[in-house]
């Protein structure tokens, strides 16, 4: 059994953030969760679900290419992604959000890659 992607917490504010994307309220929220590849260099800092599906998540995603961007990832799609150890995505138990989204990614596009 692979470990769950979000408490139940984090999984009830990530879905606060996406009802407030959903309805177009403006706001530069903290990531919420950290997922990685410990065999890849693939990170994504999650701030948002979709709560029309739950499964739709949006945030800084960074497929260790140098080019990190904002977009959407399905959290199902994640749970079948494995490194080249077959290592799957796991989340980062000891993540907490140090600055907003927007932070994160002016940070990442000049470093080309996610710094924290």
């Amino acid at each position: 059994m692979t470990q769950p992607f979000t408490t139940d917490q984090e999984r009830a504010q990530l879905l606060a953030n996406g009802k407030d994307r959903a309805a177009g309220i403006a706001t530069d929220p903290r990531p919420v969760v950290r997922l990685f590849t410990p065999d890849a260099h693939a990170t994504w800092l999650l701030v948002s679900l979709d709560p029309a599906d739950g499964d739709t998540a949006y945030g800084l995603i960074d497929l260790g290419i140098s080019m990190p961007e904002l977009g959407e990832i399905k959290l199902s799609d994640l749970a079948s992604i494995v490194g080249p150890n077959k290592q799957p995505v796991m989340r980062d138990r000891y993540f907490q959000a140090a600055r907003p989204l927007s932070e994160y990614l002016r940070l990442a596009q000049e470093n080309g890659s996610i710094v924290d």
